[in-house]
């Protein structure tokens, strides 16, 4: 029987979360006869993008990117988190299947994750069990998608506002949390000033919020895992 070779990318800034998924590809690996993984890991943004951008130049396969959402920023701010990642793996390595793996289990969250990724498997963490992980990896490799219980019961709820928040609108929201000038954001986003508080304005209004001052609105983008 002929060996079916996958490569795997797995990014996460925990390492007994990366070894747990290691340890599944190999019982996998072991199962399957024939079936063999390459693993490779990254624990931040930095690393990650190094090695997604290192696949895409030298034009090699990533068959799987195991993406956790909540990570360290790149250095340069431009990277922010996992999600803004599986942009990256979307644009340059189209045919790789993304499974995101996160803690975050607020509905409106999960809803953005999907709008803009798109992934062919999605687990929250507090679902994971070995058995869940191998049965995850058998149906992205064989059929996907595969969602994880909590994932499907929240996409089964409705997001009652269609405005979902894009890269743009989570930038607006680092650059605040971390105390950027209102008057300096224009120099770091592609947008005016009056653009930026149109944003901030539909900001309010998604997450409910009454108050002028900022600070409500970044402590629940905050809870709800955009920054």
């Amino acid at each position: 029987m002929e060996n079916k070779k996958y490569s795997v990318l797995i990014i996460d800034d925990h390492p007994l979360i990366s070894d747990a998924y290691k340890t599944a590809f190999n019982y996998y690996s072991k199962q399957n006869e024939g079936v063999l993984f390459s693993i490779q890991t990254a624990q931040n943004c930095d690393s990650a993008f190094e090695l997604i951008n290192e696949f895409s130049v030298k034009e090699k396969k990533l068959d799987i990117a195991f993406l956790d959402i909540k990570l360290p920023p790149s250095k340069d701010g431009k990277i922010l988190s996992g999600e803004d990642l599986g942009l990256k793996i979307n644009k340059l390595l189209p045919n790789t299947k993304i499974i995101v793996s996160t803690t975050f289990n607020d509905n409106y969250r999960v809803h953005s994750i999907f709008k803009s990724l798109d992934p062919d498997g999605f687990l929250i963490k507090n679902d994971i069990s070995p058995k869940e992980l191998i049965e995850a990896i058998d149906t992205i490799l064989n059929d996907p998608p595969y969602y994880s219980k909590t994932v499907v019961k929240l996409l089964r709820k409705q997001v009652a506002n269609e405005f979902l928040l894009d890269n743009i609108d989570r930038r607006i929201l680092y650059e605040l949390s971390i105390g950027t000038r209102m008057k300096d954001l224009p120099t770091i986003l592609p947008l005016s000033i009056a653009g930026i508080e149109k944003r901030k304005r539909n900001l309010k209004v998604v997450f409910n919020i009454k108050s002028v001052d900022d600070r409500e609105l970044l402590l629940v983008a905050k809870e709800k895992g955009f920054i």
